[in-house]
């Protein structure tokens, strides 16, 4: 197999499972560090044609990730295009499956260890609050049906806008700090908040700083991230 992966999370599955298989990744795919694959631009703007001169068997892609006009183009060149959606944890592995699958090799191990640690979790004690930016400049937050949104659930997280009407709705600062959250929950991607950089704009809420890895990739981070987030998670009530 010859596949080309247009999800960051996705070409770490595939590095992982199918050793050999991946040929082509995003710039934005840097998992795992030595991967060493043709370059085919961004997510959201793919070089169709570096694509197509791949001559994959294969496309990887996603719903949210990727835009239709560029799968489209890729289905018209002749490719075969295997789009994912996830929007929740169970919804992650079942799509890992189907993608391994679709590389031709066996259920990896790691998938398992992945489904063991989400299903260990126990209930948390209590619940709490969160608003969770993933933009400023203009201030962007999860909102509605997202995959974060449900891996935060799980770990006892509710956040505030996870009824809006929008999936990632802009919302002016002043409103976020009148939510008045228990926490705010700071990732480092897509936007890169650090201690110096997000907290400092809500004054008096505990900030957790989360790897963007552990929050939003569905992949072989999956096995590692109900703890590494819990941890982050329980070091923002100190």
């Amino acid at each position: 197999m010859r596949v080309v992966s247009l999800v960051p999370s996705l070409s770490e599955a595939i590095a992982r499972s199918a050793p050999g298989a991946l040929v082509g990744a995003t710039d934005w795919c840097t998992h795992p560090a030595d991967l060493d694959v043709t370059r085919v631009g961004g997510t959201k703007n793919p070089k169709l044609d570096r694509i197509t001169a791949l001559a994959p068997d294969l496309v990887i892609a996603n719903e949210e990730e990727n835009r239709e006009p560029d799968l489209a183009a890729l289905r018209e060149a002749g490719l075969e295009v295997l789009v994912t959606e996830v929007r929740d944890v169970p919804q992650a592995f079942l799509e890992l499956a189907r993608v391994v699958e679709a590389c031709g090799v066996a259920r990896p191990r790691w998938l398992d260890e992945a489904e063991e640690s989400w299903s260990a979790l126990t209930p948390p004690a209590r619940r709490r609050t969160a608003v969770v930016p993933i933009w400023r400049r203009p201030w962007m937050v999860l909102g509605r049906d997202t995959f974060a949104g449900d891996v935060l659930s799980r770990l006892g997280v509710d956040h505030v806008y996870s009824g809006h009407e929008d999936r990632y709705p802009r919302v002016p600062l002043e409103e976020l700090r009148a939510a008045a959250p228990d926490l705010v929950v700071l990732p480092d991607e897509p936007y890169r908040f650090t201690p110096e950089d997000g907290p400092e704009a809500f004054p008096g809420l505990p900030c957790a700083l989360v790897s963007g890895r552990h929050l939003t990739w569905y992949g072989p981070s999956l096995a590692e991230a109900p703890r590494a987030l819990g941890e982050a998670l329980r070091a923002a009530r100190r």
